[in-house]
Parts: C-alpha cells; structure tokens; sequence
C-alpha cells in the first residue's frame, strides 16, 4: 500500500458481496461529501441522521439511498465518512462504482484500507486492528469471545501496563545519565534490578500458556489414528454428519489425510483422519502411513481407534504415538465387549451409533480442559509471541553491573518490542515519564 501526499478519498462494498436487499458502500477522505454534490441533487445529510436521497448520473437515475454522513474525526476512519445504504443488485453497485471512479481523487480501497486509515488516525492500535479482523471471521463462541477482548482493548490495556513497568526504570536511569553529578544510591540500582527482573517473570509466565490464543483463533487439531480398518473414516463421518471420507472394507484406502472443521463446547476443531498405521504394501501408502504417524504426533489431542476384536493386538503397534493427550476407543463393541487396556478406554459401535454422543461428550471436556488452562490469553498471534520473546531477551541482558548506556539501551530494546505488538514505538514516553515523576533541575 503506497503512501499517498495528498490522501485519496476512497471507497468500497462494506457490506457482504452477493444479491441482497441491501447493500452498504462506504466511502472515506477528505472529499467524501463530494458524492452528494456530483450524484445527488439534495442537501448533505446532518452528521449521524440517517436521509433518503436520489442518486443520479448525467440524469439518469441510478437509486435511492440512505445515506449516512459522519465528519472527521468521529467516524470510524477518523476522516470524513459518507455511507450509502443502497439497493443490493450487482447493476446497482456497478453503476454506482462507476460513477464514484469519475469522481476527481475518488478510488476504490485497497484490501485492510479503511482500517489501516483507522489505525493511523489513532482510532484503535494494531491488537485491535486485529481484534476487528478476527471479529469478522470468528465462527465459534471461544473466537468472538477472544477478538472482542481484543477489539474493546482489554488486551491492548495489558500490553501497555507491561510497557510502562519497562519505561519506568528506563526513565529513571536516563534521569541519571543526564544529570551525572547524581549519585545512584546502591538501593536504587537494586530495586531497578528487581523491577525488570519482575516484568521478565510476568512476559515468560505469558509465554508459557500452551499456544492457546492462537489454538482459539486457527483451532485445535485432534487426530484419529490406529491400525487399517477399524473405523476412522466412518467416525469422521459421522462427527461431521456428511460423507467426506471414502469407507471400504479394503485396507488403505486412506492414504492422504483428510480434514473436516467442527465447533465443540464453543472452540473449533480440525478434525484429522489419517491412512491405517500397518507396514505399508507400495511406496504410496508408506507415504501416507510415514505423514500420519508425522501429524499424529504433533497434533493437540489424538483419538486412538481400535478394533474390539483384535484391540490387544492392534495396542501394541500403535502403543508409541498414545500419550496423555490420547483417548482410547474401541469401536464394534455391539457384538463383542471391549477388552481391559493399560489406559482407559471408551467402547463405540459407528455402525449402531452406541456410545457416539458420549464420546462427542468426552471431546468437549478434553478440549475445555485444555484451552481453559490460561485465563484471558494475551498471545493470539505469532508476531505477539515474537515481540514477546525479543522483549524478554532484552530484559534478560539487562544488567545494573553494566555501564548505564548499556543497561539503558536493553531497556529502550525491550520497550521498543513489546510496542510493537500494539504499535506504539517508543518517541517521547521516556521524556514524558521523566519530567512528570523526577524534579529535573531542582
């Protein structure tokens, strides 16, 4: 996205794309009430209040719309914002898209521009930036819960309490290099030292919270893996409740793996089924059978399928990919009961359906036990987690032994990344925080 002298104003379909009743086009800059001067011959409407007015090109009536104007800064792009609510047929928008281009300094937005807009007149930071996008996209409980945290700033407002704890003895030493003739009294340097020491110790506790931001955002992946024939592909049609993987009675038949989105007690699920884990007849199934045991071992939580006929046997060839993240279920347990194994185990029958609706049931918890381990997680995305790690790193040199320049730039480092996660680099805070808590000059 260039970066314009004079800004564009810009314009685009901010409701969904398709035939509807209604269509929204929303349209921001500085020439934005233009719209009504060359497309309208009515008056603009009063800031906030909704009024119907004729839309027309060279006399030809293109609409009728209710329009919505909102003057800089109060608008959500913080510049003049002129909304159209007009009918939703694909000849409507592309008349009225054609007539907005002729207008001088009109152009159509780019991908992200009216938030970026938003962004840069300080109307939200970048956690909530993001928040916006993952309100938009959020399809289960657990999303719109975690982007609306992030979309009110709550996550914002913690990101920032960090940054302060770090400004805090930065001023404070910065003070004393501009004044050398001060002495630093030892109790000083020692409660600095604890007091970075103490901000590291909360950004590695937030470290260690299992990836559960970004799980609730891209979802938990459970895999179901066990020897050829046992069921797989018919429980992952049944838990998805429509034919997406073939069902055969001929061992193999799944060689690639096959993914299906599911929303459980509020958080989505990739559910993944994987070939038969056996030694491989060809090159082909080898593959299959080398990228399931590959993904089986790295996924969330693994759903171990046996036969109940053959459950003891099939334990053992498949013993070393189960672990404390794993449930073991037997299927077929309508003709024969399920044998006693060395983890607990739940008996199914994908035939009758027994035993279906309580293993759904067991899924929930193991999820819920899972992702509710971190209260309110602060990490949702991967640049969080690495400005996080960077801001740590940083703290970590940190050093009272160090000459102060040296201790002080580790501080401006890891003040400069952990504001990168919300955007706010660092300008005049220290200044700020300096002349506001310390009698300069007295």
């Amino acid at each position: 996205m260039q970066h314009e002298a004079q800004p564009s104003t810009i314009y685009a379909l901010a409701s969904g794309h398709g035939k509807a009743g209604i269509a929204v086009v929303r349209i921001s800059g500085p020439h934005a009430c233009a719209v009504v001067t060359f497309l309208s011959d009515g008056k603009l409407p009063k800031p906030r209040e909704a009024t119907i007015i004729k839309l027309a090109q060279h006399g030809a009536r293109l609409d009728s719309a209710l329009a919505l104007y909102f003057p800089a800064p109060h608008s959500f792009t913080g510049e003049d914002v002129l909304e159209l609510h007009t009918h939703g047929s694909h000849a409507v928008l592309k008349l009225l898209f054609e007539a907005l281009n002729k207008i001088p300094g009109f152009r159509h937005a780019e991908p992200g521009e009216f938030s970026r807009r938003a962004f840069l007149n300080n109307k939200f930071d970048l956690m909530e930036a993001e928040g916006l996008a993952d309100l938009i996209d959020a399809e289960t409980v657990a999303q719109h819960k975690q982007a609306m945290r992030q979309l009110s700033g709550e996550t914002s407002g913690q990101v920032h309490a960090l940054r302060e704890k770090i400004l805090e003895p930065l001023a404070l030493l910065e003070a004393y290099i501009d004044f050398p003739d001060e002495e630093i009294p030892p109790l000083v340097l020692t409660e600095t030292a604890e007091k970075v020491a103490a901000v590291r110790g909360l950004i590695l506790q937030m470290l260690d919270d299992g990836g559960i931001g970004e799980k609730i955002r891209e979802g938990v992946e459970i895999v179901i893996f066990g020897p050829p024939n046992v069921g797989k592909s018919s429980l992952i049609n049944i838990l998805s409740k429509r034919e997406v993987a073939i069902v055969s009675d001929e061992p193999g038949t799944t060689r690639d793996m096959i993914e299906v989105q599911l929303e459980l007690g509020g958080y989505g699920v990739t559910l993944v089924d994987t070939a038969g884990l056996r030694e491989a007849q060809g090159k082909i199934e080898a593959e299959g059978v080398r990228r399931a045991e590959a993904r089986t071992r790295e996924s969330d939580f693994k759903i171990c399928m046996l036969e109940a006929n053959a459950a003891r046997e099939q334990y053992a060839e498949v013993a070393a990919l189960i672990d404390d993240n794993t449930l073991i279920i037997i299927n077929k347990t309508d003709i024969t009961t399920a044998p006693s194994l060395p983890a607990p185990t739940h008996g199914i029958s994908v035939k009758t359906g027994q035993g279906i609706d309580s293993l759904v049931e067991l899924m929930v918890l193991n999820v819920r036990s899972h992702m509710e381990k971190t209260v309110s997680p602060l990490i949702t995305r991967a640049r969080h987690r690495s400005a996080l790690a960077n801001t740590s790193q940083s703290l970590a040199r940190f050093s009272i032994d160090q000459p102060l320049e040296l201790a002080c730039e580790e501080l401006r480092q890891a003040a400069s990344e952990i504001g990168k996660i919300t955007g706010k680099i660092m300008v005049d805070d220290i200044l700020d925080l300096v002349f506001s808590r310390f009698c300069i000059g007295k």
